[in-house]
């Protein structure tokens, strides 16, 4: 339990009455430094909520801080090894990426490459026209054979031999994500990110995928969820082994295939060295191997420092004014008590003791002002949360930060000594013979 002095406490409880024998100076006083803490307190959850929701897209987008993406080459024999080595190990899921089209056959999906929905070209469509082997030609390019548009959508098809959610933390909008524990099954099931998602509530497309030039039949998926990874083009995730039933190799390079990647937690140290030497064995060039350790926080806090760096130095100028307008009211304050305090130092207060209570009601008045542009800061926050939550998805659910508070209340201390410095002194250095005008 803090215990404080007697001179302190007199000095608070003087400051306190002083305080509340003057509501209207005191409430001038609040007002002038109320925009001042308001913006610093701006500022920090600001900063804060921007760096939370930076980092969680960061971390959706590729991976917590301290996950390895080991990236292997497209190889005939890599994807064997890869395979082999991280089978049932739960700190270990490999990536093999691939094209796939749901939808009509034989026609040109509306997305092609996975693009996002929303950047989709305008304009008339070019004219096509078939000749007798039924073979159809854009007019725009007559030299090569191309499908016409058609009920069709193409995404990037992502297979996974384990649960990337612990390395990639994807949100789950609605369905389930994908299950690992059981067999494979003979049609595969897909999971989708928003956009793929977006472009499925869109258009209505047969049930049928196919992967480019693959001759092994075209599968019927089942969706069996919709998540937020943080991707802009269209994505679905797939088992491995049920991808693999219908595509042999996609990460042997062909099809559009950029060969296979491995996330691995920080504790699978020997998985990567374990593939290096297998894969070396299996005459993959180690050179093409490469490895990278993601450490976004730092890069990030870098960036975002400086921006709160900018932004407190304009806040700070704020502030300032609200400083000047606590001198303005205690150096009037304190010519108004100068009988007060020349009586006070005849009866043997100490000169400290006068300084402290003039400092005290401007420490109080610092700490009312940080309160109420705290209360503003959490209620402005739970408004903007509301309103425009299912809108701005990093508003959803956001709580005040701490660091916000804590910066109000020093920031109320700060421009309390500031503003009650000068009028303290003055406070001190009036001499006993001044009572003798009352």
């Amino acid at each position: 339990m803090i215990r404080l002095s007697g001179r302190t406490r007199s000095a608070l409880i003087i400051g306190g009455q002083g305080i509340r024998s003057r509501k209207l100076r005191t409430l001038l006083s609040m007002v002038s430094l109320f925009l001042g803490v308001l913006a610093v307190v701006t500022v920090q959850a600001g900063a804060e909520i921007a760096r939370h929701a930076l980092l969680a897209d960061v971390e959706l987008s590729q991976g917590r801080d301290g996950t390895v993406q080991l990236y292997l080459p497209g190889h005939p024999k890599t994807l064997p090894v890869v395979l082999d080595t991280v089978r049932d190990r739960p700190d270990a899921v490999a990536v093999l990426d691939t094209s796939a089209i749901i939808g009509e056959p034989g026609v040109s999906p509306v997305s092609p490459g996975g693009m996002p929905f929303d950047a989709l070209g305008g304009g008339p469509p070019p004219r096509y026209f078939c000749d007798s082997r039924g073979a159809c030609f854009s007019t725009a390019d007559q030299s090569r054979n191309v499908p016409p548009p058609g009920q069709a959508i193409e995404l990037r098809l992502v297979g996974l031999t384990g649960d990337l959610r612990q390395f990639r933390p994807f949100e789950t909008d609605s369905g389930r994500w994908l299950d690992f524990s059981g067999p494979p099954g003979l049609s595969p099931r897909i999971v989708l990110n928003r956009e793929a998602a977006k472009g499925f509530s869109r258009y209505r497309v047969p049930a049928e995928m196919r992967f480019g030039d693959a001759r092994l039949g075209h599968p019927t998926p089942q969706l069996t969820g919709v998540v937020r990874d943080a991707d802009y083009g269209a994505v679905a995730y797939v088992r491995a082994d049920e991808l693999l039933s219908w595509l042999p190799d996609p990460g042997s390079g062909q099809n559009g295939g950029p060969g296979v990647r491995v996330y691995l937690a920080p504790s699978a140290a020997g998985v990567e060295q374990t593939l290096r030497a297998r894969l070396a064995a299996q005459g993959v060039p180690t050179e093409q191997i490469f490895s990278n350790t993601i450490n976004s926080k730092e890069h990030f806090n870098d960036q975002l420092t400086l921006l709160r760096l900018i932004f407190l130095g304009m806040a700070a100028l704020v502030l300032l004014i609200g400083v000047a307008g606590i001198l303005n009211v205690g150096l009037a304050t304190v010519g108004e008590r100068v009988e007060e305090f020349a009586l006070r130092r005849a009866v043997g207060t100490p000169r400290l003791l006068l300084a402290g209570i003039v400092l005290a009601e401007t420490l109080i008045i610092g700490l009312l002002t940080a309160a109420a542009a705290i209360g503003v800061g959490i209620a402005g926050l739970s408004l903007a949360s509301r309103l425009f939550g299912t809108e701005q998805p990093f508003l959803r659910d956001v709580t005040f930060p701490w660091q916000a508070g804590v910066a109000g209340v020093i920031a109320g201390l700060v421009a309390g000594v500031l503003g009650g410095l000068i009028p303290a002194t003055r406070a001190a250095r009036i001499p006993i013979a001044t009572v003798m005008r009352a």
